[in-house]
């Protein structure tokens, strides 16, 4: 047991009774724990006081200037004229791998005294305190500040800041669009912070401000001077589908797709490429001069200018299909001079067609100049003229009367249009398809691509018109049918189909009749539906209309007429055989009266 735990107990075991509310109130705890006298604050922060001001004193979080007095494998020793050294870590210097004994550098008083009485220092601390009051001044008064173009980053580049990572956007790195970010990396560039969230510690800055900042008095100096047709040197700074901006030198102008080229073309990278340098003839711009309206085609003569004066109607010409539409095809003869191919000057074909059926895009044809206005600068060509006309030796080829094999291109509601060459359609009416069939509708009898045979019918060639006939081409089977079903003749037939009016008989040859519904009356007093199968009696034949009405009432009202008729005659003779026996007896009553 310790001098100082006995003399206490001596004092507890005393004689003497002492309080104990008083003694543990008066009892010295931290002398009995630490050992040694406790130190009194107020004493102390009076000690501080007074050595404030004095060489060597340093308040914790200070920033200040020390000095790099040795170097070892690991740390940097700094003096900053204390009462000790302070060790960093040359982690805190890799930003300057030139660090060398007796260079300057900023520190941040961390800890005037740790566990071991150790001054602790951190350079990479004062760097950030000292780094943001740098930011935040730069803000304040726009001052330009340099900055060390780290890495990319999603939507632009990290910016190292006097030791901070700002955030670079793409859109802030320069005035024209940038096609390859990585030609900044590990640069030095100017910037101005534009943008500082103190809340989550972020700073943004901008190139592309000083940028605009320098071009604002050289754009104010252009646009002063645009005139109209003026024509200036720019450079291709965007190509959209639509036409292309050109940078005048601070301001934009746009060269309109068809203000790039004479010719037709489908995009301007067909024209132009980026970043090229080229000449633009102002065309307009507004009022303020905000929109500029360029011309690149204006520069050169326009193309039917240099056209040939010896081009006349008449003359064959080729060139390339460069636009095509249902109505015709547009052909480049030479660039920028177009001519127009109707589709009813492709093809000496009469029948509608497209112009998709004979020429595509690219193609490269040859035509004839139909018409041609130099001050309209228009041109119609033609293809079919460089054919010859088959309608020329027509009537030698296709006589009247002879019967040929032709196509099936189209039909309406009244006939089929039959070609038979390129150039030759005729028109076979609705009644000229069938003898015997009453077709509603041309799709019921052919099909378009259908191969017909054909007799030509007529020939009208001052109107290039033919008129065919199928039916013509075999025997009239009426001729026949005329002896067959006579008037009072019966036939066996089947109703195919049935209406208000009536129903249609088609009998076993495949002939069809017509039966009135007052015709369809069977003898019980009902009537013939679809699909029965009765006897019917031909009450009308017309050979010319091919028209048969038949009636089923009258193959039974027709046997009781008969039957009527015979019963009759049979009462007629019956009534004259008595009137003969009367006639005997009075002879024979007169004989008798006078042999009396």
């Amino acid at each position: 047991m310790s001098e100082e735990t006995n003399k206490v107990v001596e004092e507890t075991t005393s004689p003497q009774q002492v309080n104990p509310e008083q003694f543990l109130a008066d009892f010295n705890w931290h002398k009995y724990e630490q050992g040694i006298e406790e130190v009194d604050e107020a004493k102390l922060k009076e000690f501080e006081q007074a050595l404030e001001g004095t060489v060597g004193f340093v308040n914790e979080r200070d920033v200040i200037e020390g000095s790099v007095v040795r170097i070892t494998d690991r740390d940097a020793i700094i003096d900053i004229n204390s009462k000790s050294e302070g060790v960093i870590s040359l982690n805190e210097f890799r930003y300057n791998p030139n660090l060398a004994v007796g260079d300057k550098v900023e520190v941040l008083v961390d800890k005037r005294e740790d566990s071991s009485g150790q001054l602790v220092l951190s350079h990479k601390k004062a760097r950030v305190i000292k780094a943001w009051g740098r930011v935040n001044k730069a803000h304040e008064t726009g001052e330009i500040v340099n900055g060390f173009v780290k890495c990319r980053t999603r939507g632009g580049m990290i910016v190292d800041v006097f030791g901070i990572e700002a955030f670079l956007p793409g859109s802030q790195i320069d005035v024209k669009p940038i096609r390859d970010y990585d030609q900044y990396v590990e640069k030095n560039m100017e910037f101005k912070v534009v943008k500082i969230n103190h809340e989550f510690k972020n700073v943004v800055v901008s190139h592309k401000a000083l940028i605009e900042a320098d071009l604002e008095d050289q754009k104010r100096e252009i646009i002063g001077q645009l005139e109209k047709g003026q024509v200036l040197e720019g450079v291709v700074k965007n190509i959209t589908s639509y036409g292309v901006f050109v940078d005048l030198g601070g301001v934009d102008g746009l060269v309109h797709i068809t203000d790039l080229s004479w010719s037709r073309i489908n995009h301007p990278n067909e024209v132009v490429e980026l970043d090229q340098k080229l000449n633009v003839v102002i065309l307009d711009f507004d009022d303020n001069k905000s929109r500029i309206q360029l011309g690149l085609k204006q520069l050169s003569k326009h193309p039917w200018e240099a056209l040939s004066e010896t081009l006349k109607v008449g003359d064959k010409v080729k060139g390339k299909v460069v636009v095509l539409a249902d109505y015709g095809a547009f052909v480049e003869v030479e660039e920028g001079v177009e001519g127009l191919i109707h589709v009813s000057e492709m093809s000496w074909s009469t029948h509608l067609r497209s112009a998709q059926d004979f020429v595509k895009v690219g193609d490269e044809v040859e035509a004839q100049v139909l018409t041609l206005d130099r001050e309209e600068r228009k041109m119609s060509l033609g293809m079919k003229q460089l054919h010859p006309d088959p309608w020329t030796d027509i009537t030698a080829k296709y006589p009247v009367g002879s019967t040929h094999t032709g196509t099936v291109r189209n039909y309406t509601n009244f006939g089929v249009f039959v070609e038979l060459e390129e150039g030759i359609d005729g028109l076979v009416y609705i009644s000229d398809l069938s003898w015997t069939k009453k077709v509603k509708h041309p799709s019921d009898f052919v099909t378009v691509g259908d191969k017909l045979e054909v007799k030509v019918l007529e020939l009208d060639v001052e109107n290039r018109k033919l008129n065919l006939g199928h039916k013509q081409t075999q025997d009239n089977p009426w001729d026949a049918h005329e002896a067959k079903y006579s008037i009072g003749s019966n036939h066996q037939g089947t109703i195919t189909s049935k209406n208000d009016k009536g129903a249609t008989v088609t009998f076993e040859d495949g002939v069809e009749a017509f039966a009135p519904t007052r015709l369809l009356e069977k003898e019980d007093g009902t009537k013939l539906e679809k699909g029965d199968s009765a006897e019917f009696q031909v009450n009308e034949f017309s050979k010319e209309y091919r028209r048969i009405v038949v009636s089923h009432t009258a193959t039974f009202k027709e046997e009781e007429a008969r039957n009527v008729k015979a019963a009759a005659a049979k009462a007629q003779d019956a009534e004259k055989t008595t009137l003969g026996d009367i006639g005997g007896l009075a002879e024979l009553k007169k004989q008798m009266e006078k042999g009396e």
